[in-house]
């Protein structure tokens, strides 16, 4: 098999061949084609995940018994890599609302909150938003500010929310408010907010994005919103576990993704290195090409491989906090750095939106960001590989 379709790692159950063969058809055949311009006019592309829904890959992530696919981590991050390889927008869509919200709901909803909400996200009814991040409140999800006051049998939130991917048209959010800010992560609570809740407002982040501008990144109010007690996702006080087992998720997804970026700067050089000419010579002739076309083919094939054992750490179950991490920073590091290198190695042809490599280099950073900044991300493998300070008197 050839490592230019980034199939250079070996896919050894038939259902990994399946999913990452239909995923890959349906992001050339749908998605491909309506990137560019979704990106230049900034534009969600609604007919483009209608299509998907339709395939049933917004359930791709929940059981046949809910209405979904049924496929497990090592399949979903095949399915985020074949979206990114072509669309980052569309690939953080599928993240959000496959990872973030419906994992998240089907590990920790009630049994009637699951049975109500996630057929409706497995057939894309509805999508699904996950509302943690704030103004002051992102890596530290211990400061949140929107707060959820007692009112009878219920609750009423107040806050606002930003950066909000899905934002503008999801039809349920994930909503994290916490009951008491003096308890810092142990008062944070999640609850679940339909998307046409009296008091919840909502509108597109001011600014042009650097990249990924077919998402929908949305500032959301919250004046007053009445949730019931019978809607609190987990327990009162429970959100931050909530929060940080739908962040696994998540951080597979942007690894897959950036994956998926990396696989497809790779083939870019190589088909430009292939076909352009200078000095009598094919490009990829060039020993500083060569080295470049190495190292990329290198790293793509390490991401893939740490993104993968995280992925099948998630299938068994198994503690996979650090080596979550550890995929989503070597990912989406050298995305942002191969990205940039093909930029370099096309050059007048790499610098303008007419290639998909000017979007994968303008996307790769926010890679960086979603789901915990790769600083944070540090701190997590860090603090797994030293350990917690017991002496007495020491501090965090």
């Amino acid at each position: 098999m050839s490592e230019a379709t980034g199939d250079g790692v070996a896919l050894p159950r038939p259902q990994d061949v399946v999913a990452r063969d239909l995923c890959r058809r349906l992001a050339r055949e749908i998605v491909a084609p309506i990137a560019r311009e979704a990106d230049v006019e900034r534009v969600f592309p609604a007919a483009a995940v209608r299509a998907l829904a339709a395939e049933g890959i917004l359930g791709a992530a929940l059981p046949t018994a809910r209405g979904g696919l049924g496929w497990d981590a090592l399949q979903l991050s095949h399915l985020y890599e074949e979206f990114g390889r072509v669309d980052q927008s569309v690939r953080g869509f599928l993240s959000v609302h496959l990872g973030l919200v419906s994992q998240c709901l089907h590990e920790f909803a009630a049994e009637a909150q699951a049975a109500h909400w996630l057929p409706r996200l497995a057939s894309g009814e509805i999508f699904g938003a996950y509302a943690l991040t704030e103004v002051g409140a992102g890596s530290d999800a211990a400061a949140i500010a929107t707060v959820a006051e007692a009112d009878g049998d219920g609750w009423r939130l107040r806050g606002e929310k930003v950066w909000i991917t899905n934002g503008l048209s999801a039809g349920v959010f994930i909503v994290f408010a916490t009951v008491d800010p003096a308890l810092r992560h142990k008062g944070v609570t999640a609850f679940l907010v339909p998307g046409d809740a009296d008091g919840l407002s909502r509108e597109r982040m001011s600014g042009v994005e650097l990249g990924h501008r077919s998402s929908e990144h949305a500032r959301l109010r919250f004046d007053g919103v009445r949730v019931a007690r019978d809607q609190v996702v987990g327990e009162v006080g429970g959100g931050f576990k909530v929060a940080m087992g739908g962040l696994d998720h998540g951080r597979i997804g942007v690894a897959a993704g950036a994956v998926g970026t990396l696989q497809a700067c790779l083939d870019a050089a190589i088909e430009f290195g292939r076909a352009r000419r200078q000095f009598g010579r094919r490009v990829a002739d060039f020993q500083m090409v060569q080295q470049r076309i190495a190292d990329m083919a290198t790293d793509t094939d390490a991401a893939r491989l740490l993104t993968r054992r995280a992925a099948l750490l998630a299938v068994h179950g198994v503690e996979r906090t650090k080596q979550v991490s550890m995929a989503k920073l070597f990912a989406t590091e050298a995305a942002c750095k191969w990205s940039a290198e093909t930029v370099l190695l096309l050059g007048s042809r790499g610098y303008v939106n007419e290639s998909p490599v000017e979007r994968h280099y303008r996307d790769a950073p926010g890679l960086r960001i979603y789901e915990g900044t790769n600083l944070i991300q540090r701190i997590v493998i860090a603090r797994a590989l030293v350990g917690k300070d017991t002496r007495q008197g020491a501090t965090s």
